[in-house]
């Protein structure tokens, strides 16, 4: 199906094919057209689905008319975990804002960062994407309003009850216009997403896309045994001997992020580490190098992960193993996207091999094992 029968006005279906986009992702498919006819909506989603679009262009759509409110007064608001999918979510509202025939602004707002510059940036906002803690700051200031607010969304709603933002989406959720429509879009569907489902959503469609697990055939999976003191030498010899250029490297720890960047550095491997002990001006310096192709490896923990959605990466590499197969998935995903085939490579210690049996079995897929001991490097 193409993106015009989707019911999407013409100057977005035009926008979309300036961005490369040749047919709809299966949650933008049976989210947009529910989304315009302005239902509540349910949709169980893995990060890299294409699950920003899917509610980005409806939502531009409706505000059509809408835009011109009093001054800080936003029309829709979109909370999000964490500030590098904040400021990744406000791209998407901003690139594909630019081709509206009316009004529009969109921004971001997080903590970690000055709150006063901020505070100046909300003039004249229509889509507010925030991070909870930040966006109670502001309210409390206030700097911002909610009375012309006509669409609360929340984003990677599990990931904000993991990180113990309940209280405060509570908090947020007394603030609103309770008329007002609500799109809530998780991984799973936790019992906490659900007891937030029933508070929030009234009588809505419920959009489940089938588990990334389903959605890993493009991914070319290695598995490497390795020991420890071996892992570093191992992982430059796959980059050069291969010629990586656009390498995603996971580790479990800040401390291991920043060993491993350092290591490639000093080896001549342009890397950089990201991570939440790293200030938002680097953090935000190190993605956009990485996006570009300008930086070659980028090293990333778990959580820090969430920012990075790129369509075409081609190798991923689990450093160390994270403690849970969902997590697991969720990381090697970021490769295989859009019908063009992936690598996902991993390391395994004599430690570490139950435990990826394990993920192996929740995977349902076995991964061909080299034994990095009868490799030269």
């Amino acid at each position: 199906m193409p993106f015009k029968a989707l019911g999407l006005a013409p100057y977005l279906v035009d926008a979309i094919a300036d961005q490369n986009y040749k047919k709809p992702y299966p949650i933008q498919e049976k989210a947009i057209p529910f989304i315009l006819k302005r239902k509540d909506i349910l949709g169980i989603a893995q990060t890299g689905s294409g699950k920003t679009a899917a509610y980005v262009l409806p939502v531009l759509m409706n505000l059509k008319g809408k835009t011109k409110t009093k001054n800080r007064h936003i029309n829709v608001l979109v909370l999000v975990p964490t500030r590098e999918l904040a400021i990744q979510v406000e791209e998407v509202f901003r690139s594909f804002g630019k081709s509206l025939p009316y009004p529009f602004k969109s921004f971001a707002v997080f903590g970690g960062a000055s709150i006063n510059p901020q505070m100046k940036s909300l003039q004249n906002v229509n889509v507010l994407v925030a991070t909870p803690g930040r966006l109670l700051e502001l309210s409390e200031s206030n700097a911002l309003h909610f009375s012309e607010l006509s669409m609360l969304i929340l984003d990677e709603a599990d990931k904000m009850l993991n990180l113990g933002f309940k209280k405060e989406m509570d908090q947020i959720f007394a603030l609103l216009p309770p008329s007002r429509q609500n799109l809530l879009f998780s991984a799973t569907l936790s019992p906490d997403v659900q007891k937030v489902e029933g508070v929030l959503l009234k009588e809505p469609t419920i959009i489940k896309i089938e588990d990334a697990v389903d959605n890993i055939s493009l991914i070319n999976q290695v598995g490497y045994f390795v020991t420890p003191d071996r892992k570093g030498p191992l992982l430059r010899h796959l980059i050069q001997a291969n010629n990586w250029q656009q390498v995603l490297i996971f580790t479990s720890t800040v401390y291991q992020a920043d060993l491993v960047a350092d290591k490639l550095f000093k080896n001549g491997i342009s890397a950089r580490a990201i991570h939440r002990k790293k200030s938002q001006g680097n953090r935000k310096e190190s993605l956009k190098s990485f996006k570009s192709g300008e930086l070659r490896v980028l090293v990333a923990t778990d959580l820090l992960s969430r920012g990075i959605d790129i369509e075409f990466l081609p190798h991923v590499i689990n450093y160390e193993l994270p403690r849970s197969p969902k997590d697991f998935i969720h990381r090697i995903g970021r490769t295989g996207r859009a019908e063009n085939p992936g690598d996902a490579i991993t390391f395994v210690t004599d430690d570490d091999k139950h435990h990826f049996r394990v993920i192996q079995k929740k995977m349902k897929r076995w991964v061909t094992m080299v034994d990095s001991e009868n490799l030269e490097f």
